[in-house]
């Protein structure tokens, strides 16, 4: 899309002073990493989450407009970039003819360095004038301004991309998180002849679907309708999504979750109360679950080391559970009472009692994983003072890293194994090495 001109005519614009050699050389290796950055930038925004949905995604608003503004930009991006690699290849060209360049390369690396030595010539496909100013069949930059031009483009697209990839990571998961509470909801409402047109909380129920299904339609389609700038923020991505729809739907069902909790307060309060139980035990009996699995693979990785056993789920505790059901069933208030009181004090030991075994059971694999993290730590200590090439180190950190990363690990020898890296490198360190203010502290 862009190529290098020729050198422009000096009697058109005033002249520039020629550089000599070293100021040429600083100014190619200057441009040399602005390449090498804006390269890695394109790169990032081209493999961006953000524009991979937008190019697949059926755009509408405010959002359709600015993403094809965008593409527009991005396509210029490449063709402004492909410009700068030609000019900054031919710079690099004459400064390569001879070791001590002669007058006539100083003012010819001086043209291409500082001169409007960049010919961009648009495509017939010209982008919108605000894109690359007012439409010109080709424009003429010198090299830091092709550089601005670009930063300018880049920052511009990047913001868009940023903030629509923004408002889809936030928004919808939360409407769909907040949709599956709605129908939990809607559930127990309809259990309790909560219903539209029965009752004002079934009404309010069914316009808080309508508003969710709607809002994530628009979402999804149009990201940049529900995205806030910041105020004087210049940054790409500036800002935060907008939630005030998403916020007043939630206050909405919360409203109407409280208003059918007292319809059930008063109608089903035992009920509530046995399905709190159950939930407590359900979970305690998951956490136990999920303990006897852990305990499973601390004994497949850890070696020479205590597990404690994991007790089997509160089978005692669903019989009288059961019981309880029973009790309510028949309107045995008067036994349901005490046994629930009791029943809610020891689903909460349980549960409690399930997590504690949880911790204990999964202590080895926290233990191997701090002594692999002061492992790590204690290489890059010694790597930042120039030791880590030392045969020593070397030799007791593959040693401790093949014990923390064998299964099954013996955490008694491995945390030996890491001691003796740990008084190596302090040795080292005391003798060889130039303590900074972190070994200061």
């Amino acid at each position: 899309m862009g190529v290098a001109g020729p050198f422009p005519d000096y009697a058109a614009r005033p002249p520039v002073p020629v550089l000599d050699r070293d100021e040429a050389d600083r100014a190619l290796a200057r441009l040399g990493a602005e390449h090498e950055a804006i390269e890695t930038s394109l790169l990032a925004l081209q493999d961006h989450a953000g524009r991979r949905l937008l190019e697949g995604a059926e755009l509408s608003g405010v959002t359709r407009e600015r993403w094809i503004s965008t593409e527009q930009a991005i396509t210029l991006l490449w063709g402004y970039f492909d410009a700068y690699t030609g000019a900054l290849s031919r710079a690099r060209e004459v400064r390569a003819r001879r070791r001590h360049p002669n007058r006539d390369d100083l003012v010819a690396l001086t043209d291409l360095l500082r001169g409007q030595s960049v010919t961009v010539a648009h495509a017939a496909a010209r982008p919108d004038p605000s894109i690359a100013g007012p439409a010109r069949l080709s424009e003429r930059f010198t090299l830091e301004e092709l550089v601005a031009r670009m930063n300018e483009l880049y920052a511009r697209s990047l913001d868009m991309v940023v903030a629509s990839d923004s408002v889809w990571s936030a928004l919808p998961a939360r409407i769909d998180l907040l949709a599956a509470e709605l129908h939990r909801t809607r559930s127990l409402a309809h259990s309790v002849g909560v219903r539209p047109g029965e009752h004002p909380a079934g009404d309010e129920l069914e316009a808080i679907t309508q508003e969710l299904a709607t809002l994530r339609v628009q979402v999804v389609s149009d990201p940049l309708a529900f995205w806030l700038s910041g105020p004087g923020s210049a940054a790409p991505g500036g800002g935060r999504p907008d939630t005030a729809r998403y916020d007043r739907a939630a206050r909405a069902l919360e409203d109407v979750r409280r208003e059918i909790e007292a319809v059930l307060a008063v109608r089903q309060d035992a009920e509530q109360r046995l399905v709190q139980l159950r939930d407590v035990l359900s979970r305690a009996d998951r956490t136990l679950a999920e303990a006897r699995t852990a305990r499973g693979e601390v004994l497949a990785k850890i070696a020479a080391t205590e597990v404690p056993a994991v007790s089997g789920p509160p089978t005692a505790l669903q019989e009288r559970l059961v019981a309880a059901s029973e009790y309510r069933r028949r309107a045995q208030w008067h036994r349901l009472s005490p046994l629930l009181e009791t029943l809610e004090r020891e689903a909460e030991e349980e549960l409690l009692r399930a997590r504690e075994s949880l911790t204990a059971v999964t202590a080895p694999l926290a233990v191997r994983a701090e002594l692999r993290g002061r492992l790590d730590a204690y290489k890059a200590k010694v790597a930042r003072h120039g030791l880590a090439e030392d045969p020593l180190l070397i030799e007791r950190y593959d040693a401790a890293r093949r014990m923390l990363w064998s299964a099954p690990c013996d955490l008694r020898v491995a945390g030996q194994a890491v001691l003796r890296y740990q008084e190596a490198a302090a040795e080292l360190l005391s003798q060889g090495g130039t303590p900074g203010s972190e070994d200061r502290r």
